[in-house]
């Protein structure tokens, strides 16, 4: 179901297509002395606006796939980071070197990577993936906590790599376990997580020209089709059956 937001983004680009129908059907009769408000230039800012509208859909499949993405990298990084523990405990390890990488794992598993990590809350709250006919907030509070669990993680995830790498004994055989590639994950880890800070980066700015575009109080479209309105009415009259035509069009700021 699309989203109020949504909808009233629509509804505006919509009805500023029927009005500058209305406006083509009054022939010669329309012809402002304000260039904003003439046929020609009414066709560019609806083109412009649509076009603002589609990237910011765009911008958010992007971020989605990224925090999906994002999500399988870092999937079985808690068994993995127990399996390393288990690994470095039948070697020559100290007991304190062991004490050190379960208390770095203890860390890591206490980061549950759950669905709010991703920009999601639990089933007990609202749904908070990135809307893109949401308002614009340039910093919500589950982005920012969800940055903060992944950072911690790949924080932890490289200490755990530092700490192996100091145990001469610790040369496992299972390629998984070995520090080449445990690095390699790493840089994979780090990869994606900027991979989603990019672009949420992107989709929150593709937002603001959005709405610029829509809602700018100087020259956004709800304010030209206003003036466009205004003209119509000062044209034919208040009582005309051409402004009543352009009248009914509502255009609602959803901010």
């Amino acid at each position: 179901m699309a989203s109020t937001s949504e909808t009233g983004h629509a509804k505006n680009v919509a009805n500023f297509e029927d009005l500058i129908s209305f406006c083509q059907g009054y022939g010669a009769a329309y012809n402002p002395s304000k260039n904003s408000l003439k046929i020609a230039q009414l066709q560019t800012q609806l083109t412009s606006t649509k076009a603002n509208i589609a990237s910011v859909t765009t911008s958010s499949i992007a971020f989605n796939n990224a925090v999906n993405a994002r999500m399988i990298a870092f999937e079985g990084l808690r068994k993995l980071s127990t399996r390393l523990v288990n690994a470095l405990d039948v070697t020559n390890a100290t007991a304190q070197l062991v004490r050190d990488a379960k208390t770095i794992n203890a860390k890591v598993q206490g980061s549950k990577l759950t669905k709010a990590d991703a920009g999601k809350t639990s089933s007990s709250n609202t749904t908070n993936a990135i809307d893109p006919n949401a308002p614009v907030v340039e910093t919500p509070k589950t982005i920012s906590s969800s940055q903060q669990s992944y950072d911690s993680l790949i924080e932890h995830f490289s200490k755990m790599i530092t700490l192996l790498s100091t145990e001469p004994t610790y040369v496992p055989n299972e390629n998984e376990l070995k520090i080449a590639t445990l690095n390699a994950l790493l840089t994979t880890l780090k990869n994606t997580n900027t991979a989603v800070i990019n672009a949420y980066t992107t989709v929150s700015n593709s937002r603001i020209a959005r709405n610029q575009s829509l809602y700018n109080p100087v020259n956004g479209l709800c304010e030209t089709a206003k003036e466009v309105k205004k003209y119509v009415k000062s044209l034919f009259g208040a009582t005309s059956p051409q402004y009543k035509q352009v009248s009914k069009l509502e255009f609602r700021s959803v901010k």
